[in-house]
């Protein structure tokens, strides 16, 4: 970490040298100095600061200087300003200032999935279906995911106005919202029919498996008979922290490899699994689809390379790249790509993706199948290697794509809803026997 610290603040100082630096670029062949691109970069500082139309804050170039070169290597790796950094780590924390919301992105709208109880929103009246238009009167359509995230964010107690589209009223509905400390829980439970517990993991933060071991222990203590198995729904799982789902694929299995990293082509660490993990006597179903990425790929191509579970659903998204967090002064930070991981039969995943043994098709609402992006479209992204990965044995039809639903609407008996994908992970159960 020091060596990162160290290289950003040689990056400042050249910069910050401002006209001195392009002066004395002519004492000394740039053939001779490592750091001569930066001599260039010092002299275009002093062009923009004397030269552009409007006085420049310096600051913000030199952020934009950073990020472009950071940029410029992959699309995971990314230099953070003070603000943005400290957004990333609420993420990761799972606590953030906010007006409590779980949303979906869906064509160029923001969908509010379900209000959080107790949060700013829900005691206001959004409602789930609302679409939200403009936050502070600014309209949202076409602006990245990102950028509304930190609009909709900010620290406690301030203020925020939300303006959503509800079906059946003509006008938009405008809200004056205070923010307040949210969090969101990663794991989520439920006792479905014929004992079978559910298992919904929104993404990989701090705690989450403390919280799969408590909703394990609801879902046990919630009827006097065993569990039968165990789906566990990692749809839409975005990843997060490596430690957590390591924790996770820790009580899935019995032993054996989780995973191992390498760097530059040689194997860093093997991370093993200990025996007696919590629900490595439970038959398994995991659903994943296109939008599973990272650290949901990491545990999924462990549970699958043990045989552990099958898996069902979409090819996952394919990032195989772990990204290691630098703080750097003032605030900032840097998230750079170090490292790359595989499975424990040493598959890729990077721009490979897993492939589940029980494919599911959807159809989007235009009638096509597999328009989502993935790892392997990204512009830089990482190339794949060639290495093998398992065909699918069955190849499913599942007509249109189900909505996200909270989880408490989802009904029971998934035979009998319309999430196709879950009633095959439910039925795929239902032919195994009881856990002992």
């Amino acid at each position: 970490m020091t060596k990162w610290l160290r290289t950003v603040a040689l990056v400042g100082a050249s910069f910050a040298g401002g006209a001195v630096s392009a002066h004395m670029s002519h004492a000394s062949s740039e053939r001779e100095s490592p750091y001569a691109p930066l001599g260039q970069m010092a002299r275009v500082l002093v062009f923009l600061e004397n030269q552009y139309v409007d006085p420049i804050e310096r600051q913000r170039i030199l952020d934009g200087s950073i990020k472009g070169m950071v940029a410029e290597l992959d699309p995971h790796s990314a230099y953070m300003d003070p603000k943005e950094f400290a957004l990333f780590n609420q993420d990761t924390e799972g606590t953030f200032g906010g007006i409590g919301v779980e949303v979906d992105f869906k064509d160029d709208f923001v969908m509010v999935i379900v209000p959080i109880p107790e949060t700013p929103a829900a005691r206001a009246g959004i409602r789930s279906g609302d679409y939200i238009i403009a936050v502070d009167n600014k309209l949202l359509r076409g602006m990245s995911i990102d950028k509304i995230v930190r609009l909709m964010r900010g620290p406690p107690k301030t203020k925020v106005r939300i303006s959503v589209k509800r079906k059946g009223v003509e006008e938009p509905l405008h809200f004056d919202l205070m923010r307040e400390h949210i969090h969101v829980r990663s794991v989520e439970g439920k006792r479905l029919s014929e004992n079978i517990g559910y298992l919904r993991l929104k993404q990989f933060q701090q705690g989450t498996h403390q919280e799969l071991l408590e909703e394990i222990a609801l879902l046990r203590k919630s009827a006097d008979a065993p569990l039968r198995g165990i789906i566990f729904d990692m749809r839409n799982n975005p990843g997060g922290l490596v430690d957590e789902a390591e924790a996770v694929a820790d009580e899935l299995l019995d032993g054996g490899v989780i995973y191992s990293t390498r760097h530059r082509g040689k194997i860093l660490e093997e991370v093993h699994a200990h025996r007696g993990g919590a629900l490595s006597r439970y038959d398994i179903t995991v659903l994943v689809n296109e939008y599973s990425a990272s650290s949901a790929e990491l545990v999924a191509g462990a549970i699958q390379d043990h045989d552990r579970a099958t898996i069902i659903g979409a090819r996952t998204f394919g990032k195989g790249s772990v990204q290691t967090i630098f703080q750097l002064p003032g605030g900032a930070g840097l998230r750079l790509t170090t490292m790359r991981y595989y499975t424990p039969d040493g598959h890729a995943i990077q721009a490979a993706g897993i492939q589940p043994e029980i494919l599911v098709e959807h159809q989007s609402e235009d009638g096509n199948t597999n328009t989502a992006w993935r790892e392997d479209q990204l512009e830089g992204h990482l190339a794949p290697e060639a290495t093998t990965s398992r065909a699918p044995r069955k190849a499913l039809k599942g007509g249109k794509r189900p909505e996200y639903k909270p989880i408490a609407q989802i009904g029971s008996d998934p035979r009998k809803g319309d999430d196709f994908a879950l009633k095959v992970a439910f039925e795929e159960l239902l032919a195994r026997k009881i856990a002992r």
